[in-house]
């Protein structure tokens, strides 16, 4: 299963037509996603870390928190999933662990980018970055720890916020011929700075669509046009998450009931369904008819 989507992710990669992958920060996310037809998950830092700790993305997650959430995400879907692996971690050997610990738990892709350590989220300011060479090293040592060819490397500049547009396109650049697969420019400010990069760098592309960011946040035919392979929304789900759920509380702090909310919900019966309550039950039930059942399906009855 795990080959087949990182296969798959590869297949996309190589066919016409571009990517919409929104963002999950946990499993349920993760299979909303999938169930609205979308055709792969990105699993974002920024989701994570509200989700698991109630704080901002500016690297006080761990890789291992990170590689758990990416097995949960993994477990929950049938579809590739892209997982933000932040700036590897550490130095070349942390990215080397990173790689074959996100490998392991089943993702397509992992992100990494050239911000140092602790990073921030690419639309915060302050943002401060690795030199170049430390990147490309990270970059190479990506390269080198996979274990499947159609595993994918997505490299990630956030030098345009430090340094200048110019600068974080070398950059851009230098990791695609260091082997990234996808080049993540993070933050270009204009729709021009955008067509720049498409027409640079000859690898597929990642336009980050963050709602109020920095990036103009335009269609994504117009993405297509523009030259992007791959659109993520990394916070749509949360944000929606965040406000929709402290509306329903303040409901029922003010009312007593949520009785007027629950236009809003998804029913019982349905969340059951969501969940896989009954496969599970049926598989409950094979599963307790006794050996010599077991056995028959097994093709293991003894002679």
């Amino acid at each position: 299963m795990v080959e087949m989507t990182t296969n798959a992710l590869r297949g996309l990669l190589n066919q016409p037509g571009l990517i919409v992958a929104p963002g999950a920060y946990d499993a349920l996310s993760a299979r909303l996603i999938e169930m609205a037809g979308f055709a792969a998950v990105y699993m974002t830092g920024y989701g994570v870390s509200a989700g698991l700790l109630a704080q901002p993305d500016i690297g006080l997650l761990t890789m291992t928190e990170m590689a758990n959430q990416a097995g949960n995400i993994v477990a929950a879907v049938r579809i590739p999933v892209i997982a933000d692996g932040d700036n590897g971690y550490g130095g070349v050997l942390n990215v080397v662990r990173t790689v074959e610990t996100y490998e392991r738990a089943g993702v397509a892709a992992i992100q990494l980018e050239d911000q140092v350590s602790p990073k921030r989220c690419g639309h915060m300011e302050g943002k401060q970055i690795v030199a170049p060479e430390e990147m490309i090293a990270k970059v190479k040592a990506a390269v080198q720890a996979r274990t499947s060819p159609n595993f994918i490397i997505v490299a990630r500049t956030d030098a345009r916020a430090a340094n200048g547009f110019d600068d974080a396109l070398a950059r851009a650049s230098a990791y695609a011929e260091a082997g990234a697969d996808v080049i993540f420019f993070e933050a270009p400010q204009t729709v021009e700075e955008m067509k720049r990069i498409a027409a640079s760098i000859d690898k597929p592309l990642i336009a980050n669509m963050v709602e109020n960011g920095k990036t103009p946040f335009i269609s994504c035919s117009e993405l297509q046009t523009i030259g992007y392979k791959i659109v993520i929304y990394p916070v749509s789900i949360v944000y929606t998450v965040a406000k929709s759920v402290a509306a329903m509380l303040h409901k029922l702090k003010a009312e007593g009931t949520t009785a007027n909310c629950l236009n809003d919900m998804i029913g019982f019966q349905d969340f059951n369904e969501l969940m896989g309550l009954r496969k599970r039950r049926a598989l409950e039930e094979m599963l307790s008819a006794g050996p010599d059942f077991l056995a028959k399906i097994l093709g293991h009855i003894p002679r």
